[in-house]
Protein backbone atom coordinates (compact mmCIF):
# COMPACT_ATOMS: atom_id res chain seq x y z
CA UNK A 1 0.00 0.00 0.00
CA UNK A 2 1.25 3.22 -0.78
CA UNK A 3 1.65 5.39 2.42
CA UNK A 4 2.98 8.92 2.92
CA UNK A 5 4.70 8.10 6.32
CA UNK A 6 8.32 9.74 5.93
CA UNK A 7 7.80 13.53 5.73
CA UNK A 8 10.05 15.92 3.82
CA UNK A 9 9.95 19.50 5.13
CA UNK A 10 8.02 21.92 3.61
CA UNK A 11 4.40 22.11 1.83
CA UNK A 12 2.74 18.66 1.98
CA UNK A 13 0.36 17.85 -0.42
CA UNK A 14 -0.98 14.57 -0.05
CA UNK A 15 -2.27 12.45 3.24
CA UNK A 16 0.23 11.54 5.53
CA UNK A 17 -1.16 8.23 5.85
CA UNK A 18 -3.22 6.94 2.71
CA UNK A 19 -2.05 9.66 0.05
CA UNK A 20 -4.45 10.83 -0.90
CA UNK A 21 -4.63 13.70 -2.78
CA UNK A 22 -7.73 15.06 -2.35
CA UNK A 23 -7.61 17.68 0.67
CA UNK A 24 -10.15 19.79 2.48
CA UNK A 25 -9.37 22.73 4.26
CA UNK A 26 -10.53 23.35 7.83
CA UNK A 27 -9.22 26.53 8.61
CA UNK A 28 -6.29 29.09 7.88
CA UNK A 29 -4.72 30.39 11.21
CA UNK A 30 -2.37 32.34 9.43
CA UNK A 31 1.46 32.19 9.49
CA UNK A 32 2.85 31.30 12.85
CA UNK A 33 6.03 31.23 14.64
CA UNK A 34 7.22 27.39 16.17
CA UNK A 35 4.97 27.76 19.44
CA UNK A 36 8.18 26.78 21.17
CA UNK A 37 11.17 29.08 19.92
CA UNK A 38 10.31 31.56 22.80
CA UNK A 39 12.64 34.74 22.20
CA UNK A 40 15.89 35.64 24.37
CA UNK A 41 15.86 39.19 24.94
CA UNK A 42 18.88 39.82 22.85
CA UNK A 43 16.72 38.53 20.08
CA UNK A 44 13.93 40.89 20.32
CA UNK A 45 15.18 42.73 17.40
CA UNK A 46 16.05 40.31 15.14
CA UNK A 47 14.17 38.44 12.62
CA UNK A 48 12.31 35.30 13.58
CA UNK A 49 11.29 33.13 11.28
CA UNK A 50 6.90 31.93 10.41
CA UNK A 51 5.42 29.64 8.76
CA UNK A 52 1.64 28.62 7.21
CA UNK A 53 -0.51 27.13 9.82
CA UNK A 54 -3.05 25.50 8.15
CA UNK A 55 -5.69 22.63 8.70
CA UNK A 56 -6.87 19.82 6.27
CA UNK A 57 -8.38 16.63 6.51
CA UNK A 58 -8.62 13.38 3.89
CA UNK A 59 -11.74 12.56 2.29
CA UNK A 60 -10.50 8.95 2.18
CA UNK A 61 -9.03 8.14 5.54
CA UNK A 62 -10.47 10.87 8.28
CA UNK A 63 -7.29 12.48 9.09
CA UNK A 64 -7.28 15.66 10.11
CA UNK A 65 -3.51 17.27 9.66
CA UNK A 66 -2.00 20.67 8.68
CA UNK A 67 -0.15 21.14 5.76
CA UNK A 68 3.42 22.40 6.51
CA UNK A 69 6.65 20.47 7.87
CA UNK A 70 8.67 22.48 9.88
CA UNK A 71 12.20 21.00 10.11
CA UNK A 72 12.45 18.96 13.15
CA UNK A 73 15.59 20.96 14.66
CA UNK A 74 13.28 24.02 14.55
CA UNK A 75 10.75 22.60 16.66
CA UNK A 76 12.66 20.45 19.30
CA UNK A 77 16.10 22.56 19.35
CA UNK A 78 18.43 21.42 22.23
CA UNK A 79 17.58 23.86 24.64
CA UNK A 80 13.62 22.68 25.01
CA UNK A 81 11.98 24.48 27.46
CA UNK A 82 9.24 21.93 28.37
CA UNK A 83 9.46 19.28 31.15
CA UNK A 84 6.87 16.32 31.80
CA UNK A 85 6.95 16.53 35.34
CA UNK A 86 6.62 20.19 36.23
CA UNK A 87 3.32 19.85 36.73
CA UNK A 88 1.79 17.32 39.69
CA UNK A 89 -1.31 16.50 37.55
CA UNK A 90 0.95 15.59 34.60
CA UNK A 91 3.39 13.79 36.34
CA UNK A 92 0.54 11.68 38.06
CA UNK A 93 -0.69 11.20 34.75
CA UNK A 94 2.39 9.58 33.26
CA UNK A 95 3.25 7.63 36.18
CA UNK A 96 -0.36 5.95 36.50
CA UNK A 97 -0.65 5.59 33.09
CA UNK A 98 2.63 3.26 33.25
CA UNK A 99 1.16 1.09 36.45
CA UNK A 100 -2.30 1.00 33.87
CA UNK A 101 -0.22 -0.58 31.31
CA UNK A 102 1.79 -3.18 33.15
CA UNK A 103 -1.27 -4.86 35.34
CA UNK A 104 -3.81 -4.46 32.26
CA UNK A 105 -1.19 -6.30 30.28
CA UNK A 106 0.45 -8.20 33.18
CA UNK A 107 4.42 -7.03 31.55
CA UNK A 108 6.60 -9.23 32.93
CA UNK A 109 9.02 -7.57 35.91
CA UNK A 110 12.56 -7.21 34.88
CA UNK A 111 11.19 -7.01 30.92
CA UNK A 112 12.03 -3.63 29.03
CA UNK A 113 9.70 -0.60 28.63
CA UNK A 114 10.83 1.79 26.34
CA UNK A 115 9.20 5.61 26.21
CA UNK A 116 9.48 7.82 22.63
CA UNK A 117 10.20 11.34 23.78
CA UNK A 118 10.08 10.63 26.89
CA UNK A 119 10.89 14.09 28.08
CA UNK A 120 12.43 13.87 32.05
CA UNK A 121 11.66 10.68 32.15
CA UNK A 122 8.54 10.65 34.36
CA UNK A 123 6.37 8.25 32.48
CA UNK A 124 9.27 5.73 32.87
CA UNK A 125 9.82 6.36 36.53
CA UNK A 126 6.37 4.86 36.58
CA UNK A 127 7.99 1.65 35.09
CA UNK A 128 10.59 1.39 37.10
CA UNK A 129 8.15 1.36 40.19
CA UNK A 130 6.31 -1.35 39.09
CA UNK A 131 9.89 -3.18 38.24
CA UNK A 132 11.14 -2.83 34.77
CA UNK A 133 13.95 -2.30 33.34
CA UNK A 134 13.88 1.24 31.46
CA UNK A 135 14.85 2.94 28.77
CA UNK A 136 14.18 6.92 26.65
CA UNK A 137 14.73 8.65 23.79
CA UNK A 138 14.70 12.09 24.36
CA UNK A 139 16.39 14.82 21.50
CA UNK A 140 16.70 17.21 23.79
CA UNK A 141 18.66 18.60 26.77
CA UNK A 142 16.23 17.78 28.82
CA UNK A 143 17.45 13.91 28.84
CA UNK A 144 20.36 15.18 31.19
CA UNK A 145 17.52 15.64 33.26
CA UNK A 146 16.29 11.98 33.52
CA UNK A 147 19.65 10.72 33.49
CA UNK A 148 20.27 12.54 36.48
CA UNK A 149 17.22 10.95 37.86
CA UNK A 150 18.65 7.87 37.17
CA UNK A 151 16.31 7.48 33.93
CA UNK A 152 18.55 6.04 31.15
CA UNK A 153 17.79 8.35 28.18
CA UNK A 154 19.49 8.42 24.95
CA UNK A 155 19.52 12.09 23.50
CA UNK A 156 18.37 11.13 19.94
CA UNK A 157 15.35 10.94 17.83
CA UNK A 158 14.14 7.29 17.80
CA UNK A 159 14.46 5.69 14.16
CA UNK A 160 14.71 2.15 13.20
CA UNK A 161 18.13 2.35 12.28
CA UNK A 162 19.26 2.10 15.53
CA UNK A 163 17.15 -0.91 16.54
CA UNK A 164 20.13 -3.37 15.92
CA UNK A 165 22.32 -1.08 18.24
CA UNK A 166 19.83 -0.95 20.65
CA UNK A 167 18.80 -4.69 20.88
CA UNK A 168 22.67 -5.69 21.06
CA UNK A 169 22.87 -3.40 24.32
CA UNK A 170 19.69 -3.60 26.76
CA UNK A 171 17.40 -6.40 24.31
CA UNK A 172 13.80 -6.73 23.26
CA UNK A 173 11.07 -4.49 24.50
CA UNK A 174 7.82 -6.01 25.94
CA UNK A 175 6.03 -2.36 26.05
CA UNK A 176 6.92 1.00 24.01
CA UNK A 177 5.62 4.34 24.52
CA UNK A 178 4.84 7.09 22.40
CA UNK A 179 3.06 9.39 24.94
CA UNK A 180 2.09 13.51 23.19
CA UNK A 181 4.20 12.61 20.71
CA UNK A 182 2.97 10.10 18.52
CA UNK A 183 1.46 13.09 16.36
CA UNK A 184 4.72 15.65 16.18
CA UNK A 185 6.46 12.86 14.17
CA UNK A 186 7.60 13.60 10.47
CA UNK A 187 9.58 10.29 9.59
CA UNK A 188 6.62 8.22 11.19
CA UNK A 189 7.16 5.26 9.15
CA UNK A 190 10.92 4.76 10.42
CA UNK A 191 9.76 5.26 13.94
CA UNK A 192 6.55 2.94 13.47
CA UNK A 193 9.19 0.25 11.90
CA UNK A 194 11.19 0.52 14.66
CA UNK A 195 8.84 -0.49 17.33
CA UNK A 196 7.82 -2.96 15.58
CA UNK A 197 11.83 -4.57 15.06
CA UNK A 198 12.48 -3.56 18.58
CA UNK A 199 9.75 -4.88 20.33
CA UNK A 200 9.39 -8.91 21.53
CA UNK A 201 6.67 -10.89 19.50
CA UNK A 202 3.10 -10.02 21.04
CA UNK A 203 4.83 -6.98 21.87
CA UNK A 204 3.09 -4.08 22.98
CA UNK A 205 2.92 -0.70 21.55
CA UNK A 206 0.87 2.68 22.97
CA UNK A 207 0.78 5.86 22.10
CA UNK A 208 -1.60 8.99 23.30
CA UNK A 209 -2.00 11.62 21.10
CA UNK A 210 -4.85 14.56 20.99
CA UNK A 211 -8.58 13.14 19.64
CA UNK A 212 -10.03 15.13 16.96
CA UNK A 213 -13.72 14.46 18.10
CA UNK A 214 -12.51 16.42 21.87
CA UNK A 215 -10.38 19.14 19.35
CA UNK A 216 -13.86 19.59 17.79
CA UNK A 217 -16.21 19.58 20.87
CA UNK A 218 -14.13 22.06 22.69
CA UNK A 219 -12.84 24.00 20.07
CA UNK A 220 -9.27 23.35 20.75
CA UNK A 221 -8.08 25.28 17.72
CA UNK A 222 -4.86 26.29 20.21
CA UNK A 223 -3.77 22.77 20.10
CA UNK A 224 -3.09 23.05 16.21
CA UNK A 225 0.56 24.38 16.17
CA UNK A 226 3.59 22.92 13.92
CA UNK A 227 4.56 20.42 16.21
CA UNK A 228 1.16 19.15 15.84
CA UNK A 229 1.21 16.95 12.51
CA UNK A 230 -1.36 14.91 12.99
CA UNK A 231 -4.93 14.91 14.65
CA UNK A 232 -6.29 11.28 14.93
CA UNK A 233 -9.35 10.03 14.84
CA UNK A 234 -10.13 6.48 15.56
CA UNK A 235 -10.73 5.31 12.15
CA UNK A 236 -7.97 7.28 10.62
CA UNK A 237 -5.25 5.95 13.65
CA UNK A 238 -6.48 1.80 12.82
CA UNK A 239 -5.63 3.27 9.30
CA UNK A 240 -2.25 4.20 9.76
CA UNK A 241 -1.38 0.58 11.90
CA UNK A 242 -2.64 -1.56 8.88
CA UNK A 243 0.52 -0.46 7.20
CA UNK A 244 2.53 -2.27 9.58
CA UNK A 245 2.63 -5.39 11.76
CA UNK A 246 0.04 -4.08 14.59
CA UNK A 247 -3.43 -4.92 15.45
CA UNK A 248 -4.95 -2.04 17.45
CA UNK A 249 -6.38 -3.77 20.14
CA UNK A 250 -7.80 -1.47 22.56
CA UNK A 251 -8.56 2.22 22.91
CA UNK A 252 -9.31 4.35 25.71
CA UNK A 253 -10.53 8.35 25.79
CA UNK A 254 -8.57 10.05 28.38
CA UNK A 255 -8.66 13.82 29.27
CA UNK A 256 -5.20 14.66 29.07
CA UNK A 257 -4.15 17.77 26.66
CA UNK A 258 -8.31 18.29 26.98
CA UNK A 259 -9.70 15.42 25.40
CA UNK A 260 -7.08 12.18 24.02
CA UNK A 261 -7.19 8.90 23.25
CA UNK A 262 -4.39 5.98 24.20
CA UNK A 263 -4.21 3.23 21.97
CA UNK A 264 -3.08 0.01 22.39
CA UNK A 265 -1.31 -2.04 19.27
CA UNK A 266 -0.02 -5.56 19.56
CA UNK A 267 2.67 -6.82 17.52
CA UNK A 268 1.42 -9.00 14.92
CA UNK A 269 -1.95 -9.61 12.84
CA UNK A 270 -4.48 -12.22 14.85
CA UNK A 271 -5.07 -10.65 18.18
CA UNK A 272 -8.63 -9.99 19.32
CA UNK A 273 -10.26 -6.72 19.84
CA UNK A 274 -11.79 -4.65 22.27
CA UNK A 275 -15.48 -4.12 21.36
CA UNK A 276 -15.12 -0.21 22.69
CA UNK A 277 -12.46 -0.08 18.59
CA UNK A 278 -15.79 -0.56 17.52
CA UNK A 279 -18.11 1.21 19.61
CA UNK A 280 -16.07 4.60 19.12
CA UNK A 281 -15.92 4.20 15.22
CA UNK A 282 -19.55 3.99 15.24
CA UNK A 283 -19.68 7.29 17.39
CA UNK A 284 -17.37 9.09 14.74
CA UNK A 285 -20.30 7.96 12.07
CA UNK A 286 -22.65 9.17 14.35
CA UNK A 287 -21.52 12.06 15.44
CA UNK A 288 -20.86 13.39 11.54
CA UNK A 289 -17.00 13.30 11.74
CA UNK A 290 -16.62 12.77 8.13
CA UNK A 291 -18.91 14.94 6.47
CA UNK A 292 -18.59 18.73 6.11
CA UNK A 293 -21.04 19.91 8.28
CA UNK A 294 -18.89 19.80 11.43
CA UNK A 295 -16.07 21.05 10.36
CA UNK A 296 -17.94 24.79 9.09
CA UNK A 297 -19.83 24.67 12.31
CA UNK A 298 -15.65 24.00 14.36
CA UNK A 299 -14.58 27.07 11.82
CA UNK A 300 -17.27 29.24 13.40
CA UNK A 301 -16.98 28.70 16.61
CA UNK A 302 -13.26 29.78 16.64
CA UNK A 303 -13.88 32.47 14.59
CA UNK A 304 -16.51 33.25 17.51
CA UNK A 305 -14.35 32.52 20.62
CA UNK A 306 -11.61 34.93 18.36
CA UNK A 307 -13.82 38.01 18.51
CA UNK A 308 -15.16 37.36 22.51
CA UNK A 309 -11.88 37.39 23.75
CA UNK A 310 -10.55 40.16 21.89
CA UNK A 311 -13.77 41.98 22.50
CA UNK A 312 -13.11 41.59 26.23
CA UNK A 313 -9.70 42.70 26.42
CA UNK A 314 -10.24 45.65 24.13
CA UNK A 315 -12.83 46.82 26.56
CA UNK A 316 -10.55 46.10 29.16
CA UNK A 317 -7.95 48.24 27.79
CA UNK A 318 -10.12 51.14 27.59
CA UNK A 319 -10.87 51.15 30.84
CA UNK A 320 -7.06 51.11 31.90
CA UNK A 321 -7.83 47.50 33.43
CA UNK A 322 -4.42 45.63 33.85
CA UNK A 323 -4.41 42.11 31.86
CA UNK A 324 -2.07 39.33 32.12
CA UNK A 325 -1.31 35.80 31.29
CA UNK A 326 -1.20 32.60 33.09
CA UNK A 327 0.72 29.85 32.04
CA UNK A 328 2.56 29.01 28.84
CA UNK A 329 2.04 26.10 27.31
CA UNK A 330 3.36 25.41 23.79
CA UNK A 331 -0.79 26.04 22.54
CA UNK A 332 -0.34 29.51 23.98
CA UNK A 333 1.37 30.95 20.97
CA UNK A 334 -1.53 29.55 18.52
CA UNK A 335 -4.24 31.21 20.64
CA UNK A 336 -2.02 34.80 20.87
CA UNK A 337 -1.15 34.78 17.12
CA UNK A 338 -4.45 34.25 15.96
CA UNK A 339 -6.17 36.44 17.90
CA UNK A 340 -3.87 39.53 17.62
CA UNK A 341 -2.66 39.39 21.60
CA UNK A 342 0.39 40.96 21.87
CA UNK A 343 2.39 43.12 24.71
CA UNK A 344 0.08 46.04 24.26
CA UNK A 345 -3.10 43.23 25.08
CA UNK A 346 -0.86 41.63 28.34
CA UNK A 347 1.41 42.82 30.61
CA UNK A 348 3.03 39.60 30.50
CA UNK A 349 2.79 35.78 31.10
CA UNK A 350 2.91 34.16 34.95
CA UNK A 351 4.91 31.34 34.92
CA UNK A 352 6.00 28.64 38.29
CA UNK A 353 9.23 29.97 39.75
CA UNK A 354 10.60 26.80 38.78
CA UNK A 355 9.68 27.09 34.67
CA UNK A 356 12.84 27.29 32.01
CA UNK A 357 10.78 30.16 30.74
CA UNK A 358 11.16 32.95 32.90
CA UNK A 359 12.94 35.56 31.48
CA UNK A 360 11.94 34.25 27.63
CA UNK A 361 9.38 36.24 25.26
CA UNK A 362 6.32 34.48 23.80
CA UNK A 363 7.37 33.60 20.17
CA UNK A 364 5.67 35.71 17.87
CA UNK A 365 3.51 38.65 20.13
CA UNK A 366 6.79 39.15 22.57
CA UNK A 367 4.81 38.94 25.86
CA UNK A 368 7.66 38.86 28.55
CA UNK A 369 7.34 35.70 30.65
CA UNK A 370 7.81 36.49 34.58
CA UNK A 371 7.56 34.34 37.74
CA UNK A 372 4.05 34.53 39.32
CA UNK A 373 4.99 36.00 42.46
CA UNK A 374 5.17 39.41 40.02
CA UNK A 375 1.34 38.75 39.10
CA UNK A 376 0.46 37.60 43.13
CA UNK A 377 2.21 41.43 44.33
CA UNK A 378 0.40 43.09 41.73
CA UNK A 379 -3.15 41.81 41.75
CA UNK A 380 -3.60 42.57 38.12
CA UNK A 381 -7.65 43.46 36.97
CA UNK A 382 -7.65 40.25 34.95
CA UNK A 383 -5.95 37.31 34.53
CA UNK A 384 -6.05 34.54 31.37
CA UNK A 385 -5.46 31.16 31.98
CA UNK A 386 -3.88 29.91 28.57
CA UNK A 387 -3.61 26.26 30.07
CA UNK A 388 -7.41 26.48 29.95
CA UNK A 389 -7.75 22.49 29.51
CA UNK A 390 -6.41 22.12 33.13
CA UNK A 391 -8.44 25.69 34.80
CA UNK A 392 -9.92 23.71 37.86
CA UNK A 393 -6.82 22.88 39.22
CA UNK A 394 -4.74 26.28 38.35
CA UNK A 395 -7.87 27.93 39.76
CA UNK A 396 -7.55 26.40 42.95
CA UNK A 397 -4.30 26.60 43.58
CA UNK A 398 -4.23 30.67 42.39
CA UNK A 399 -7.30 31.06 45.10
CA UNK A 400 -5.42 29.72 47.61
CA UNK A 401 -1.88 31.43 46.69
CA UNK A 402 -3.99 34.94 47.22
CA UNK A 403 -4.62 36.18 43.44
CA UNK A 404 -7.77 37.74 43.90
CA UNK A 405 -8.24 38.97 40.03
CA UNK A 406 -11.16 38.12 37.38
CA UNK A 407 -10.05 35.00 35.64
CA UNK A 408 -10.66 34.27 32.20
CA UNK A 409 -11.25 30.79 30.45
CA UNK A 410 -10.36 31.45 27.04
CA UNK A 411 -12.02 28.07 25.40
CA UNK A 412 -14.78 26.72 24.26
CA UNK A 413 -16.06 29.92 25.09
CA UNK A 414 -14.96 33.07 26.88
CA UNK A 415 -16.05 32.64 30.58
CA UNK A 416 -15.48 35.09 33.42
CA UNK A 417 -14.72 33.82 36.73
CA UNK A 418 -15.06 36.45 39.44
Amino acid sequence: MNNNHNLSNGKITCCQICSNKELINVINLGHQAPCDSLIWPEQLNQPEKRYPLNLQRCKECGLVQIDHVVEPQELFFAEYPYRSGITSTLANNLRNTASTIVKRYQLPKGGLAVDLGSNDGTLLEGFQKENMKVLGFEPTNIANLANEKGIKTIQKFFNDSLVPEIIKKYGKAEVITACNMFAHVSQLGSLIMGAENLLVDNGLFVTESHYLLDLIDTVQYDSIYHEHLKYYSVKSIIKLFEYYNFTVIDIDRIPNYGGSIRVYAKKGKSHEVSTKVENLLKEEVDRGLYNNLIYEDFKNKIKKSKLQLQNLILDGKNNNLKIVGIGCPGRATTLLSYCNLDADALDYIAEQSTSLKLGLFTPGTYIPIVDERIMFEDQPDIAIILSWHYWEPIVEKLRAKGLKSKIIIPLPEVRIID
